[in-house]
């Protein structure tokens, strides 16, 4: 009986090293600098590229005081025409740098590198699968990206395509082993938005419990078929800390598309010492977007799909009376960092805002 205890012990251990083998520091964590894949005509046209590029050049201004901003720019020609472009919005270069790599669109949350650290404090990038969302878009130039960035970095890649695909803005974390995602965006088997056929949720829990340091998963349903992504938890929920998390009220996550069920999982989710979050909740702009150029989309906007930088938070506003009043309860939760509204009325209209664009790089040594 002795002997079979140990052995149960050595097992646990065993599996515990394998589960907490990497950590994903969370966002607000010190930075190196920031990815953004700079859009252009290649794929959409040059009416899309012109539509969407201010957003670009607004978060660049922004990032580039207080980190490293590096842009993908598809070919040298898109390297040198985003060269001048930045120059002549005055803005400084000495904290931007260029990557040539043609890509597909720019959701680079999505198929971009996962920074990890290892139990040595290792920076690594891990390299999960990306295949447009279940197949909806050209996925092939998107999906190589980590890859090339780790090979040109000399960061060691942790090769998971064969695992699973997985999106950077399907999940979300809050820094202390806890780990949430929609079913729909993850392991939903439904033609048109699988991501991974066959898998079960064990399995894609194991995968986040050793590759992101979690020792909590909860799962909210989600809608499968309602946008692009399946629902992406990003868009409805962001933790600020292990205590905290953002939200929308009840009525807004329902007219978004949550059944009550997940919204009750939301509300009473609680971290790993089994202590309820305490919630911040962010209205929907009060009127359905309106894109620049004057189209009238059917959505209003969501402004929980914020970023966290070194010294900004860049906010989606969209032209709309509620931006301030987003804008000022997101400052209260991040009091040393300035909150920046950064106009995707533009970029809406394809269904992504700034969560969705960026992703961060940690530093070496962290803050927290």
């Amino acid at each position: 009986m002795k002997k079979l205890f140990t052995l149960t012990l050595v097992l646990s251990f065993i599996v515990n090293m394998a589960q907490t083998t990497y950590r994903f520091p969370e966002e607000s964590s010190l930075h190196e600098g920031t990815w953004l894949q700079w859009p252009h005509h290649y794929q959409h046209g040059a009416t899309y590229r012109k539509r969407v590029e201010q957003t670009w050049i607004d978060m660049t201004r922004a990032l580039q005081e207080g980190e490293k901003v590096h842009i993908i720019a598809y070919n040298k020609e898109e390297k040198s025409r985003i060269i001048s472009l930045l120059e002549q919005n005055k803005i400084p270069l000495k904290n931007v740098d260029f990557r040539i790599y043609p890509t597909d669109d720019v959701w680079i949350r999505d198929n971009g590198p996962i920074f990890v650290k290892d139990q040595k404090g290792n920076i690594l990038i891990e390299d999960w699968g990306f295949n447009g969302w279940g197949e909806k878009f050209d996925f092939e130039n998107c999906d190589e990206i980590p890859q090339r960035i780790g090979n040109d970095l000399g960061i060691k890649v942790i090769d998971l395509n064969e695992e699973m695909v997985n999106e950077g803005g399907s999940v979300e974390t809050d820094g202390n082993g806890v780990l949430m995602a929609c079913k729909s965006s993850v392991i939903s088997q439904k033609k048109g938005a699988t991501r991974n056929k066959g898998i079960t949720q064990e399995e894609a829990e194991e995968m986040f419990e050793t590759y992101y340091g979690v020792s909590k998963v909860i799962w909210l349903d989600g809608v499968t078929g309602l946008d692009v992504t399946d629902m992406h938890i990003d868009g409805f929920m962001k933790f600020v800390d292990h205590h905290t998390m953002i939200t929308m009220n009840e009525d807004e996550l329902l007219d978004l598309g949550l059944s009550q069920k997940d919204v009750n999982t939301l509300y009473t989710a609680s971290n790993v010492n089994g202590k309820e979050y305490k919630k911040v909740y962010l209205p929907a702009t009060k009127n359905k977007v309106k894109t620049v150029y004057g189209k009238q989309l059917d959505e209003k906007g969501s402004y929980v799909n914020y970023y966290v930088a070194n010294t900004v938070v860049l906010v989606p506003n969209y032209g709309d009376p509620n931006d301030a009043v987003a804008n000022t309860i997101i400052q209260k939760q991040y009091p040393g960092r300035k909150v920046v509204g950064i106009d995707v009325r533009n970029l809406y209209e394809n269904g992504g805002m700034i969560h969705c664009v960026t992703q961060q790089q940690p530093a070496e040594k962290l803050l927290k």
